[in-house]
């Protein structure tokens, strides 16, 4: 089975960095825009949305800012506490680009079954949120970038 991701579907690139806040600035002045507002997302699972990292219910926080690129939005991240993916990817690479990611519709759980087929880890992060969801795909080794598959963004 062959994953349908479409290339007119490429939604974000996300960095992490050690310094966000520097990030921001550096970033607003390359673009010529205000400084990009940074706001503090804690991830966890509670009822309604459940949040893993490599198959457990851990707990982390981000430091988290978009940037709109018009058709696809540029996020950084800065980990500021707990595991995660970003912080693990930090910690092997140092800053960097973490994922890319691909809104793929009602096709999520096809386009995740196919990877998972093509031998790709699809449970390094998964998340939930009102509205959507959100998986990393641990493809670094194969892709050199971790994929991130949303149904809707």
């Amino acid at each position: 089975m062959q994953p349908s991701i479409s290339r007119d579907r490429f939604i974000q690139i996300n960095i992490v960095v050690k310094d966000i806040e520097k990030a921001a600035k550096a970033w607003s002045e390359i673009l010529g825009i205000p400084v990009p507002e940074i706001r503090l997302n804690h991830l966890e699972s509670h009822e309604q949305f459940r949040y893993t990292y490599r198959g457990n219910e851990t707990p982390c926080d981000l430091k988290v800012c978009n940037i709109d690129m018009g058709n696809f939005v540029l996020e950084l991240h800065e980990p500021v506490g707990g595991d995660s993916s970003f912080q693990e990817y930090l910690d092997r690479h140092g800053n960097g680009v973490h994922h890319i990611g691909f809104e793929v519709g009602d096709q999520r759980d096809e386009v995740l079954d196919a990877l998972k087929e093509m031998g790709f880890d699809t449970q390094r992060t998964v998340g939930y949120y009102p509205g959507s969801s959100w998986t990393i795909v641990d493809s670094e080794d194969e892709l050199g970038v971790n994929l991130n598959i949303k149904p809707v963004r």
